[in-house]
C-alpha cells in the first residue's frame, strides 16, 4: 500500500521537473512594418514582433510603452495587454499605432517634409521594451527597429 502513493508522488514530481524554463524566449526581429490604413486624418501603422520560445512552458509577454517615431519625431506610443506565449514555438505579437496625418508632416525640417511628400515614403521607428514573465521570472527585451514605408495620401 505504501508503494502506490510513492509512485503517484514520483510521477507528479517527474512531470513538474520535466517542464523547465531553459532560457528566455529569443527576440528575433520586428517585421511587416506597414501602413494598414491611410486617410486624410490618420495613418495606421502595424508591425509584428517575432519571438521563438525554446522552453517546455509558456509565459506572458507585454509591450510596455513602445514609442513610434516618424521621420525621427515621436508620434505615438504602443502598449498592449498581456500576450500568452506558446511553449516550444515561434510566435509574434501585433503592434499597432494610429498617428494623426498632420503630426507626421509637421516636421520642423523643411527637407524632411518635402522629401516625405515627394517620395511618399516615411521613416518609421519602433523603440521601447517588451517584457516576458513566467513563474516570477521576468526579462526585458529592447526593441529598436526602423524601416522606410510607402504612404498613400
Amino acid at each position: 500500500m505504501k508503494l502506490k502513493p510513492f509512485i503517484i508522488l514520483s510521477t507528479i514530481l517527474l512531470v513538474i521537473f520535466s517542464c523547465t524554463v531553459k532560457e528566455k524566449p529569443e527576440f528575433l526581429r520586428v517585421e511587416n512594418i506597414k501602413v494598414l490604413e491611410s486617410t486624410s486624418k490618420n495613418i495606421t501603422f502595424t508591425a509584428d514582433a517575432l519571438f521563438l520560445n525554446p522552453n517546455d512552458i509558456g509565459g506572458k509577454l507585454k509591450t510596455d510603452a513602445i514609442k513610434v517615431f516618424v521621420n525621427d519625431n515621436e508620434m505615438a506610443t504602443v502598449s498592449t495587454k498581456s500576450f500568452d506565449v506558446p511553449a516550444k514555438n515561434e510566435f509574434s505579437i501585433p503592434l499597432k499605432a494610429v498617428i494623426p496625418t498632420d503630426s507626421i508632416f509637421s516636421n520642423k525640417s523643411i527637407s524632411g517634409l518635402i522629401g516625405s511628400l515627394l517620395s511618399k515614403k516615411i521613416k518609421v521607428q519602433y523603440k521601447g521594451d517588451i517584457i516576458y514573465k513566467v513563474f516570477g521570472f521576468s526579462y526585458t527585451y529592447n526593441v529598436d527597429e526602423t524601416e522606410n514605408v510607402k504612404i498613400k495620401l
